[in-house]
């Protein structure tokens, strides 16, 4: 009976967060706001959670919602778009180059700040400033000596700030619809969702056993886009799972504001804040040259190159019509790459800086 009241009480800041986010999702919709189902919740549960309401997203949910998200992605890897896709090698790999040094200039902003006095303050400076998931370059960042809080308030705010910038920023331009590609499935059939989502959670189980980075993201994503690329097509995601995705991430990512965020080295977060900006118009820049380069839309090698995460961007292509299956690629390479790199490169800087000292 104890145990059953304390679930109960638990449960009481979680249904309130979903029920915040749903009213704030339909207002959003309402206003005709990008990306509303993401972008309304976030900001309304961020808003919350700062003003010290007790929103929560419990870590399942946010699974949930990455499990969706991963394969709503998975349905646009027909065959002819693979076959397309292996044709932007060289500007994947120039996207993967720019995210790292991109990063790397945003490390020396950060230390600049901080001073950079200790091995502390330079492990959370580097960490926080590569452009990579949030509780990734998090845990790496404690392996190497970083401060865990402080790296992750700085992704939560770089994230927040470039989910909100870009999408308003091409609704406004109206750059939108010019680069659409479809799912493979057109057509829903219950039977075969049902079997869709099976063999997707299954993929998010088994990759998340395997210890895979993001598990629910991408191993949702990997089932789906074998299925799709084969030319295996079971059915079409109701555009009510898509939302009800959306919302979960939208939560996940608000739920990480509280009442200390502000309070906690506000000068820090000024300076994470400015970064952000930086990048955004940064990735612009290299976005407009690399467009020209390899014949595709600026929007779309924008959000290809925008220094987001790879749920949030992508989400943003299929909602604005920008080629998804393109910026999936740019953003799934970029993050495994980041993944890899970022730490022999920390260790790489280190030593050179130990041997410049002497």
């Amino acid at each position: 009976m104890v145990t059953g009241a304390r679930r109960a009480r638990a449960a009481i800041p979680v249904v309130g967060t979903l029920g915040l986010a749903l009213v704030a999702a339909l207002i959003a919709e309402r206003l005709h706001s990008p990306l509303p189902w993401m972008i309304g919740p976030l900001l309304a549960v961020a808003l919350a959670g700062v003003l010290g309401a007790p929103v929560d997203c419990p870590t399942p949910l946010r699974n949930a919602g990455q499990w969706v998200i991963g394969t709503a992605l998975g349905l646009y890897f027909t065959p002819a778009v693979l076959a397309t896709i292996v044709t932007l090698a060289p500007a994947l790999l120039v996207g993967i180059g720019w995210a790292l040094l991109a990063g790397t200039l945003f490390y020396r902003l950060l230390a600049a700040v901080s001073g950079a006095a200790n091995a502390e303050e330079r492990a959370t400076a580097f960490f926080s400033a590569a452009i990579g998931g949030a509780s990734e370059m998090a845990v790496l960042g404690e392996q190497h000596g970083g401060r865990i809080d402080r790296i992750a308030m700085a992704h939560s705010l770089r994230v927040l700030i470039v989910v909100v910038a870009v999408p308003f920023g091409l609704q406004w331009s109206g750059l939108h619809g010019i680069d659409a590609a479809a799912p493979g499935p057109a057509r829903l059939h219950p039977g075969g969702l049902l079997l869709l989502g099976t063999l997707t959670m299954a993929g998010s189980l088994l990759t998340q056993r395997l210890r895979w980075p993001n598990p629910f993201v991408l191993g949702s994503m990997a089932v789906a886009m074998v299925l799709t690329g084969t030319g295996i097509e079971l059915s079409a995601l109701p555009a009510q799972v898509s939302h009800a995705g959306q919302l979960l991430i939208g939560c996940a990512l608000g739920a990480r504001f509280t009442p200390d965020f502000l309070h906690s080295a506000p000068r820090w977060l000024g300076t994470v804040a400015l970064g952000a900006v930086a990048l955004i118009a940064s990735s612009a820049a290299v976005a407009g040259v690399l467009a020209s380069l390899i014949g595709l839309p600026w929007p779309t090698v924008l959000l290809g190159t925008a220094p987001g995460g790879v749920a949030e961007m992508c989400i943003t292509a299929k909602v604005l019509q920008l080629g998804v299956p393109v910026v999936t690629a740019f953003h799934v390479t970029r993050y495994l790459a980041v993944l890899l790199c970022t730490a022999p490169l920390y260790r790489w800087l280190e030593r050179r800086r130990g041997t410049n000292a002497v």
